[in-house]
């Protein structure tokens, strides 16, 4: 089952009704702002003077990654300020069913005026301060919301049921609609050499390592909600029959770095070329066309949909990009 995420401003009751609705539906309940104070060792309060919003706000962020890997099934109750970076918003997207807590600034005022462990509330007027955050951040909140709740008039009790009730009718909904939530299977090839990332050639491939680029491309499928699979060998036969095996294991794209074998190995053309299926994309940490000339010929490119080179280890983010574009336009 799909966790349950509860996100709005602070004193929105995320943290109460994240409790009582773990008790109702027998799930586990985690509150990320608690878990990173026990991490940390120290106040979300005493973060913020020591470290600055942007090192809390990073915190969040590595956090929300953990919780996407873990298994689901349970009441998550987000921090008031996660939602507002992008790579959060993808993050939820992943994460389970977003319930927003809505409230106004009057109830917010009302309910925090005498709670000093609040960092963006110790202002001169915090009246003024929660109106100006709570403008900002509504359209944020309603955007990555599958279910939206209006808090004000209703007591703790009563805000719990209506959240299961809203969010058994939004899954019978959905199970009517028939929507599948199926996460596209992608297949990255790394050809000869690749795992030499970070040794060979810095001032042509770049410092970063191997291990660098697999910890990018695995949040992309994070954030992209996509399983993609990294294969890399050094040798030609291991790549044909890893393309030839892609035909039959459901795989439904192919982003391919050839490597040296990109420029005389019609073996591997013909292996992409067979496997009709998928979308296929070569992909080139270097600017081939800038480099010697027998780079600058690929023999494979022609049995591919799209050629990307000269972007460094970001041309594998666009090429996945690319295929998740043309699954969606099927």
């Amino acid at each position: 089952m799909n966790n349950i995420v509860l996100i709005g401003f602070m004193g929105s009751g995320k943290t109460t009704n994240g409790i009582r609705l773990s008790y109702r539906l027998k799930r586990a309940f985690l509150d990320t702002d608690k878990m990173i104070e026990k991490r940390e060792g120290c106040s979300i309060r005493d973060i913020f003077a020591k470290s600055g919003e942007t090192a809390f706000r990073d915190l969040e962020t590595a956090y929300l990654k953990e919780l996407c890997q873990e298994k689901h099934n349970k009441v998550i109750s987000l921090g008031g300020g996660t939602p507002l970076r992008e790579a959060n918003r993808k993050l939820l997207k992943h994460l389970g069913l977003v319930v927003y807590l809505r409230i106004q600034p009057e109830t917010v005022y009302e309910r925090l005026k005498k709670d000093t462990t609040r960092p963006l509330l110790q202002t001169e007027n915090p009246s003024e301060r929660i109106r100006q955050l709570l403008q900002e951040r509504n359209p944020i909140y309603e955007s990555v919301a599958d279910i939206v709740i209006d808090v004000d008039q209703l007591e703790m009790k009563d805000l719990t049921e209506q959240i299961i009730l809203q969010t058994e009718n939004y899954l019978q909904q959905k199970t009517k609609r028939g929507k599948k939530d199926k996460p596209m299977r992608i297949l990255v090839i790394n050809g000869p050499n690749i795992n030499f990332l970070g040794i060979r050639e810095k001032e042509v491939y770049g410092a970063e390592d191997y291990n660098h680029l697999l910890d990018m491309i695995a949040e992309k499928g994070i954030l992209e909600n996509c399983e993609i699979e990294v294969f890399q060998s050094n040798h030609e036969g291991a790549i044909i029959d890893r393309i030839q095996d892609a035909y039959f294991d459901g795989t439904e794209g192919i982003v391919i770095n050839p490597g040296a074998y990109t420029h005389y190995s019609y073996a591997i053309h013909d292996a992409l070329a067979s496997v009709t299926t998928m979308k296929k994309v070569e992909i080139h940490i270097s600017d081939i066309t800038a480099r010697e000339d027998f780079r600058k010929v690929s023999v494979t490119a022609p049995a591919c949909d799209k050629q990307i080179y000269g972007k460094g280890l970001d041309g594998y983010l666009l090429a996945i990009d690319f295929l998740l574009e043309k699954s969606v336009e099927k």
